[in-house]
């Protein structure tokens, strides 16, 4: 087998259709499906079933997947260390975190880290999703609940704090609630999808102190949607305080005795442990963590 045809068939399973592979590898649509076929007839079988809404691996398809991903990331790694060969950390640096954090706090600290390593080139993978650490959809995470996989080595790094927030023009129409109690008689904005929170009970406001059973009167799967919606007086919610910071139209509510707490993690492979950019870039977080007050 050809290692470009199959460094081709990888971009097309990762990317689920040739026109967004080819648009990864620098080549055309009908380029990347010329090869993907010639591939096929080399193995005398089908690799994908072509559908309208873009390319599934048949089952041949899934096997050869699974080798070129192990394939592509000892290419990577190897590439990495030949890269790092020097004193002087260098290479790329794939970062991945929730979308508040990383467009937030993550925004307007990672300057600094770039200032001081300009031989490291970072790119951001901001999602609410995991991204794959063992199959090196990323080479770092930062995470706000702890990792299931043993072959990752995770490390705390901070503590967040999420408090309850409303606008006063929501508070002006319905009151200040004085106790965690009367929240059950409050309009309460959540996030919802928990299948995709990147936070273990991030919900905590519909039991708090809950007398009776809550339910919201709008979910949102996006943080940064919650906190529009409070700040256009549509209910009470939990937001982390990082995300807050500087924002008008908000007041936090309840500080005494609703205040949640939320570790963070640094996560990598085991693979990196030897890495010069990823204890770089965890020791610049670790530094910065330390200066802010969460």
């Amino acid at each position: 087998m050809d290692w470009d045809k199959l460094r081709i068939f990888h971009a097309v399973a990762m990317a689920g259709s040739f026109t967004h592979a080819g648009d990864t590898l620098g080549l055309s649509q009908s380029a990347v499906s010329r090869q993907i076929r010639t591939l096929e007839d080399s193995l005398q079988t089908s690799l994908f079933n072509r559908h309208a809404r873009g390319l599934i691996l048949t089952d041949e398809g899934e096997t050869l997947f699974e080798t070129t991903k192990d394939v592509v990331s000892k290419i990577h790694v190897t590439e990495q260390k030949i890269l790092e060969g020097t004193e002087i950390p260098r290479g790329n640096l794939i970062v991945t975190t929730t979308n508040s954090f990383g467009s937030t706090w993550m925004m307007h600290n990672i300057k600094k880290f770039m200032d001081k390593y300009p031989d490291i080139h970072v790119q951001m993978l901001i999602a609410d999703e995991d991204y794959d650490l063992l199959t090196r959809e990323a080479d770092v995470a930062i995470r706000f609940h702890p990792t299931e996989h043993l072959d990752l080595i995770q490390k705390r790094i901070g503590t967040f704090h999420y408090n309850l927030y409303a606008s006063p023009e929501y508070l002006n129409k319905f009151g200040w609630p004085q106790k965690a109690e009367d929240l059950d008689d409050h309009h309460l904005v959540t996030y919802g999808d928990l299948n995709t929170s990147p936070i273990e009970d991030i919900d905590w406001v519909l039991e708090a102190g809950a007398v009776k059973k809550r339910k919201p009167i709008l979910e949102i799967n996006n943080i940064y949607g919650v906190l529009q919606a409070i700040k256009a007086g549509i209910g009470i919610g939990s937001l982390p305080d990082y995300l807050v910071r500087g924002t008008t139209n908000i007041t936090k509510i309840l500080e005494d005795s609703q205040t949640h707490e939320f570790p963070a993690y640094f996560v990598y492979t085991q693979e990196l442990r030897s890495s010069k950019r990823i204890a770089a870039f965890r020791e610049f977080i670790e530094k910065e963590f330390k200066k802010s007050i969460f």
